[in-house]
């Protein structure tokens, strides 16, 4: 949505309207993403991190334990440079058979740590993609209308790969390469506190670059995630519509345009390397320069005969670990830039609240279900169109078992009526009531329990076709699925597949002709065993055999159900109780075929007009 979408909601209904709230959320999101300076973004992981706070503890423990068997290694090799040698090497076995045990601890404690580091940074991570693909399904079709599939797909898998990374990989590194630095340079005091004093006086030289250029690179991550997101979106529009692009030959043009997308990707990545290279270049030239100069320091020491050969080695050893704990440092927190960057673009989605939720308090539909509908003076705009109302005024009350056909031009707003029923939107004004119940003060998940929706373009989805009935009832048996199949004309073609009801569908069960899709669209609506029916002309794919044979199944589902159909062929119409005619979002006329036609208004021009092929 534009600001000035956003603005004219605002202005239209003198407050801010669904649209404007979406709109003002997202600003809000990408200001704080613009003014962020450090990785607080992370913190939203301790409270996955606190579900599995004992394999936490183990980590940490473990952790601790490597780092301390690591530092030992260079107090048993001072003691046998120092004290093996001595009486003619008589100590030089205990010694080195000392340094192979102690080699055998840091094997066994890394391994260790290894396992319940990446554990838990891997049960959190699943965590964290089952909570983030929950939060997205809970968003309503507002959210979805301003935002691309592939933007959130990209934030579902490439954003928390990085942050897997940082995990179960990253975080570890870099802790343990923290401790080893704190634990070099309390030892390195011991060892000699005249080099030590040298060697922190780089520290400051090192630190600088590390976090001017970390921040740099946190916000190249953000631009290159934001840059690939695009491309991500742009292919899976394409790749959805590939016959649409190859029936127009705009396989060159979207190749192109993706092209493009990526180069831009590309470009952003690339600044970011090229910051991450020059942090890397600092930090290493500075470390190992001054420590090397720290080292001749304290060679002349050993000449001097201040210092053993052994307190040497250690202090070469002990330096070498923090050296290389401090460069290792610098790329760990490249890494942790990255998945703050990648933190924030996930914390946008979860952050993000559906405008249509259950209240605090929901009512109770009443059981057992009446199947009754009623809409009364609802008023209402699809959010960024607020100048062109989809209903004005409008009032519909479906008694229980009736059929009632909604007929009018293409935009009247027969659809949204389905939508508000529904409750995907919620009306600026007027109320819509199930069995007498206000959907805003009701659960949207019971509320929509009460419908079975066929639309006419019946999306399904990849897997079998069993799996695809059971998506209308979880629970349904198989026999419970094959009448279904049989009452939707589906069973005879199901069967024929080479593995029946278990058959494949490919994705969005593409594998089936329109018809089919719609039969089995059919057949998952009927299994549901909902008291109201929602058809937005299910019949509309089907061949003049098959129309009829699927017919004559919904007209027996119908018997015993409330059922609302939006009619484009006169012999859905003929069939209903009532018809009630919608134009410009406004009931204009109501009453039975013959009624209407004997009127001569809009319902008998559209009969002449659109029905006249029946």
């Amino acid at each position: 949505m534009t600001q000035i979408d956003a603005r004219q909601d605002y202005q239209a209904n003198g407050r801010p309207g669904v649209g404007a709230q979406l709109a003002e959320q997202m600003s809000e999101q990408a200001g704080k993403r613009d003014r962020s300076k450090n990785v607080r973004s992370l913190g939203r992981l301790l409270p996955y991190l606190a579900r599995h706070k004992g394999h936490a503890a183990l980590s940490a423990l473990f952790l601790l334990f490597s780092t301390v068997a690591s530092l030992a290694l260079t107090a048993t090799a001072r003691g046998a440079i120092d004290r093996g040698f001595d009486n003619g090497g008589a100590q030089l076995n205990f010694w080195f058979t000392l340094l192979a045990a102690n080699a055998v601890v840091l094997g066994l404690m890394t391994a260790l740590r290894y396992y319940f580091v990446t554990k838990t940074g891997e049960r959190m991570i699943a965590d964290l993609r089952q909570g983030l693909f929950g939060r997205i399904l809970s968003l309503d079709p507002v959210f979805f209308a301003h935002i691309r599939t592939g933007e959130v797909l990209s934030r579902l898998t490439t954003d928390i790969q990085l942050v897997d990374t940082l995990l179960t990989t990253s975080i570890s590194y870099a802790l343990r390469n923290f401790l080893t630095l704190i634990g070099a340079t309390i030892l390195l005091f011991f060892v000699s506190p005249k080099l030590t004093g040298l060697v922190l006086l780089i520290v400051p030289v090192l630190i600088v670059p590390l976090f001017i250029f970390g921040r740099q690179v946190r916000k190249l991550t953000v631009r290159s995630q934001d840059r690939f997101a695009g491309a991500v979106g742009f292919a899976g529009e394409s790749v959805d519509a590939i016959e649409t692009v190859q029936a127009f030959g705009r396989e060159k043009n979207a190749t192109s345009r993706f092209a493009g997308a990526v180069e831009e990707a590309f470009a952003a990545s690339l600044l970011r390397m090229r910051a991450r290279a020059v942090m890397t270049a600092l930090i290493i030239t500075v470390m190992f320069g001054g420590v090397s100069l720290v080292l001749w320091l304290g060679a002349q020491d050993v000449v001097a005969g201040s210092m053993t050969p052994g307190s040497l080695l250690q202090f070469v050893l002990l330096s070498v670990f923090a050296a290389g704990a401090v460069g290792a440092l610098g790329e760990s927190w490249g890494d942790v830039q990255k998945a703050a960057g990648a933190m924030e673009r996930i914390d946008e989605l979860m952050r993000a609240e559906p405008t249509i939720a259950a209240p605090a308090q929901p009512s109770v539909l009443p059981t057992p279900a009446r199947g009754e509908v009623s809409m009364s003076g609802v008023d209402f705009a699809y959010p960024g169109r607020p100048d062109l109302p989809a209903l004005k005024g409008f009032s519909l009350t479906v008694r229980p078992g009736e059929t009632v056909a909604l007929v009018g031009p293409s935009g009247a707003g027969k659809s949204t009526v389905f939508r508000l029923l529904l409750r995907f939107y919620d009306p600026q004004s007027g109320i819509v009531t199930v069995d007498g119940v206000d959907v805003r003060k009701a659960d949207p998940v019971e509320v929509r329990s009460r419908y079975a929706w066929v639309s006419q373009e019946a999306p399904l989805f990849s897997g079998s076709a069993l799996e695809n009935i059971r998506f209308g009832r979880e629970d349904a048996t198989l026999e419970e699925a094959r009448e279904a199949a049989a009452e939707a004309q589906a069973l005879g073609f199901i069967e024929a597949l080479p593995q029946g009801f278990d058959t494949p569908l490919g994705e969005r069960a593409k594998s089936l002709s329109g018809g089919q899709r719609q039969r089995l669209a059919i057949a998952r609506a009927l299994v549901r065993d909902a008291p109201i029916l929602l058809l937005d002309e299910a019949t509309s794919a089907l061949d003049a055999e098959n129309e009829r044979l699927v017919q004559a199944a919904l007209d027996q589902a119908m018997e015993e159900r409330t059922t609302l159909v939006i009619a484009h062929r006169l012999a859905t119409v003929l069939r209903a109780d009532r018809i009630v005619v919608i134009d410009n979002g406004q009931v204009v006329e109501e009453g039975t075929h013959a009624e209407l036609t004997a009127k001569g208004g809009l319902y008998a021009r559209l009969a002449r007009l659109q029905f006249q092929a029946d």
